[in-house]
């Protein structure tokens, strides 16, 4: 399922393009949130049908040198480990994501040099060398092999990154996300699993489905409201001179701290600073922290930080 630090970015991405592009409505924004939430979840059926693509051409290569004129000993005998990893073969099959595949017309058919690039990659890999090699072979093994490869070669192919950029600009931010989804997937399969083999579904849950759309709206209809807590509580800085993406990232921090019940303050501060780490400047981190700890502050002795059930940890901490 999407997380909800994703979720945050997306939420983040949206409201940035909204006061860039003056005369988007509210809907409109909304719209765009919930187009950009879907791509992420094309990323996922899109990367994970990728191994079975690198598998198939890693075959046919091995079916090219059998072919030769005079194959050598090791093209008549090759090791087929990889290409007959039964993960794979349950992904390849997986009947929701064949369909959604054809649904969506996603397809690597057209990016051969990609894949045979990824493959390289791989193939120079200590960790697949290891899993060659090795004399004795299991399940498990067979999916650790796809989740190292995922989350090292897969993750740092910058050719991967320029593909998915000409087909999509809400991909790049999107690939490490993904593919943390993907080796979760693949962790949960097990040698029983068919074609109806279960992937993740967009959302956790009822609750993470509204949250996004609820901290969009919640934030640009507070907006004015909020700018003004930050002005008073930003010493020394006029609203103007705080950096555009710091401002957003406050104003979604202190809604998310008034509005979700459910989620720790501690939780929401932490994964503000985190986001701005990859989106703001390096000076960022402290200034966000700074202010946020004093509307904390402000707002729980003004009584708007409600918490309840899990949103309650850590609010007896000071």
């Amino acid at each position: 399922m999407i997380s909800r630090r994703l979720l945050r970015t997306k939420v983040l991405h949206v409201l940035y393009a909204h006061f860039r592009n003056e005369g988007n409505t509210i809907q409109q924004t909304e719209k765009e949130l919930r187009y950009s939430i879907d791509k992420a979840y094309d990323l996922y059926h899109y990367l994970l049908s990728l191994i079975v693509e690198v598998a198939d051409f890693s075959k046919d290569r091995i079916d090219i040198a059998r072919n030769k004129r005079r194959p050598t000993p090791a093209d008549l005998n090759p090791n087929l480990r990889f290409v007959d990893n039964p993960v794979i073969e349950i992904i390849r099959n997986n009947r929701a994501l064949t369909n959604y595949l054809t649904r969506t017309k996603l397809s690597w058919k057209n990016d051969g040099d990609l894949v045979k690039t990824i493959f390289g990659k791989i193939q120079e890999s200590a960790e697949f060398k290891e899993y060659m090699e090795a004399e004795t072979s299991d399940f498990d093994a067979d999916k650790r092999i796809l989740v190292k490869l995922f989350n090292k070669e897969i993750m740092s192919c910058e050719d991967l990154y320029d593909t998915l950029e000409e087909q999509s600009i809400y991909w790049n931010d999107d690939v490490e996300y993904v593919i943390n989804m993907i080796a979760k997937t693949i962790k949960r399969i097990t040698p029983e699993d068919s074609s109806h083999l279960p992937l993740m579904p967009l959302y956790r849950d009822e609750e993470d489905e509204e949250f996004a759309s609820k901290l969009l709206r919640k934030s640009l209809t507070t907006s004015d409201e909020l700018d003004g807590l930050i002005t008073e509580h930003a010493e020394n800085w006029e609203l103007d001179r705080i950096i555009f993406i710091d401002r957003l990232l406050l104003r979604l921090a202190m809604t998310e701290m008034m509005e979700f019940s459910q989620i720790p303050t501690k939780v929401t501060i932490n994964e503000y600073l985190e986001i701005s780490k990859y989106y703001s400047s390096q000076k960022s981190n402290v200034f966000i922290n700074g202010v946020l700890e004093q509307m904390l502050v402000r707002f729980r002795k003004e009584g708007r930080i409600n918490k309840q059930g899990r949103g309650l940890i850590g609010e007896g901490e000071e």
